[in-house]
């Protein structure tokens, strides 16, 4: 096979793969920015509700019902960070998309690629 007709070839591969990752990113992207959006709301609605149950708790008296404001605190600082690390990863994949618009995209990084390794676990764990 002529040197030529391999380069073509081998162009033709990383051109292929630009698209599949550029797909893929925005199709990640988009479903992260709807969940965050949801997170969000979730986010103000279980801390407000902390609060609020935390404050009657203390004005009654009622120790129970502290403890369960505090977990509704702790359950909306947990929403928070998980929203934190999609906006990380959401970050991540507008630089990559931004890279392979303008011709500087290498290949995808680890911190995109969690959920097929995590997969690929699966799946070799059931074997």
């Amino acid at each position: 096979m002529p040197t030529e007709d391999l380069n073509i070839q081998i162009n033709k591969i990383f051109e292929n793969n630009k698209i599949k990752d550029l797909n893929k990113f925005m199709s990640k992207r988009q479903c992260l920015n709807s969940v965050n959006m949801y997170m969000t709301y979730l986010f103000h609605l279980v801390q407000s509700a902390g609060i609020l149950t935390t404050t009657i708790a203390a004005g009654y008296n009622k120790k129970e019902l502290v403890w369960v404001g505090v977990g509704l605190n702790i359950f909306a600082t947990l929403i928070h960070s998980y929203e934190n690390i999609n906006n990380t990863i959401s970050s991540k994949l507008l630089q990559d998309i931004k890279n392979i618009r303008n011709n500087n995209y290498i290949d995808e990084d680890l911190i995109i690629d969690v959920d097929e390794i995590v997969k690929k676990k699966n799946v070799s764990s059931n074997i």
